[in-house]
């Protein structure tokens, strides 16, 4: 299925933000690559990091002549389940699936490449494990591009190989970090390229206080109290009962302190809904804690209000991929307290844009000692910001999607 519906975007509306520099260097390498053409392919339109990212890069990648679609896998509810495990295994669960779940896989993978998506650009950039098996059931002379968003630093070993196997007909990989490289991953090229937050879309841009107040109020999130904010799935990685357990070691000293848990709750994660109730269970009665999803009418904007109205914004990732969500709230001013877990060291310098931890307890003492040093907290904000504007905006990725196509293709 092609996405369609897209936002306009173009790349010289970024100039105020990334500097004429930047967007000139971008426009002068894009026309070295006019005439080629990219399909991205997902699990989803909705929903998650991948599918945000790709809403402002494909139109952005058009905007400056570079042809790109995107395309997502049709699949039933029992094959996420399967692609949910291999997610978990390559973050180094001990996982594995049985033969007739590799069967399932392989053979909803065969019927998109054969029947669903129509793959007849340049390159093919596959994202995560869920249509990675397309490459296996087209012998064609296209460029293949796996875009890995997974910690693939301690996988288990049995996925790994499985993996492996499906990528020997990749011509390249591209990964987070360095350390998410394995040295077993057979790709003839590997890249590494940060994913990025796109300023202008409604999750980023900026919000008078009149907007985010009436978003608040529509929530019953009182704008008066502190308030705690966790942007994530509901997924064990995650850990949302770290994060209740968290801030009710914060409510002991500060009791009239808020917590925002908010989650996009895709399709292609079943298992969300399980980890949803086991939050909700643990927390129980406590009208302080706050269930925001899409469900109850979250979206981008709302996200945006809650992240700029927060005091401290959280991430007790135990297994991160990148999360953007604290690229968002350091965008937004907002300092984080954070477990330092994969892409997140890159974004938290510990005592400069927030904090890192180890233990819930340590977390709760940071957010206790923001919350008492607004002023503290101000300053790692505006650091943040600065950190994120440098490293981790949409200019920036589209600059490094194209220099490693110029790579590809030997421009």
């Amino acid at each position: 299925m092609i996405v369609s519906g897209l936002p306009k975007r173009n790349i010289r509306d970024y100039r105020h933000i990334a500097g004429d520099e930047i967007v000139e260097k971008i426009l002068s390498i894009a026309d070295e690559l006019k005439g080629h053409s990219i399909t991205h392919v997902n699990s989803t339109p909705f929903g998650g990091g991948v599918a945000e990212l790709l809403y402002s890069i494909v139109p952005l990648l058009n905007s400056i002549g570079i042809k790109t679609i995107w395309e997502v896998i049709e699949a039933s509810r029992e094959f996420f389940s399967i692609t949910k495990k291999i997610h978990n295994a390559l973050q180094g669960a001990e996982v594995c699936l049985s033969d007739n779940e590799k069967q399932l896989y392989l053979d909803i993978n065969r019927v998109n490449a054969e029947k669903q998506l129509r793959l007849n650009t340049d390159i093919i950039i596959v994202h995560d494990p869920q249509p990675l098996a397309l490459r296996k059931f087209l012998n064609d002379d296209h460029k293949w591009v796996w875009r890995c968003h997974i910690d693939l630093s301690s996988p288990h070993r049995s996925m790994l190989k499985f993996i492996s196997e499906l990528l020997k007909g990749y011509d390249a990989s591209i990964y987070h970090m360095e350390e998410y490289i394995h040295p077993d991953i057979p790709t003839p090229k590997k890249f590494t390229i940060p994913p990025s937050i796109d300023p202008l879309n409604d999750k980023n841009r900026e919000l008078t206080y009149s907007e985010i107040v009436k978003i608040l109020s529509k929530f019953d999130v009182d704008p008066e109290k502190p308030i705690i904010v966790q942007v994530a799935r509901f997924d064990p990685w995650k850990d949302p009962i770290g994060a209740i357990d968290t801030y009710r070691l914060v409510k002991n000293r500060i009791p009239n302190v808020q917590l925002l848990l908010i989650a996009n709750m895709a399709y292609d994660d079943p298992e969300g809904w399980i980890y949803l109730e086991k939050a909700i269970r643990h927390a129980g009665e406590d009208k302080n804690i706050y269930f925001l999803t899409n469900l109850i009418g979250v979206g981008p904007l709302e996200v945006n209000a809650f992240q700029r109205a927060a005091n401290v914004a959280i991430q007790l990732s135990i297994k991160e991929g990148f999360g953007l969500a604290v690229a968002e709230a350091l965008w937004k001013k907002t300092p984080v307290v954070a477990r330092p877990s994969g892409g997140i060291k890159m974004q938290v310098i510990d005592g400069l844009t927030g904090y890192l931890v180890r233990s819930v307890g340590e977390a709760a003492n940071k957010i206790i000692y923001l919350l008492k040093n607004p002023n503290t907290g101000r300053k790692l904000g505006e650091n943040g910001h600065k950190l994120v504007k440098k490293n981790f905006i949409v200019t920036r990725h589209i600059e490094n999607y194209i220099e490693m196509l110029k790579n590809l293709f030997n421009v």
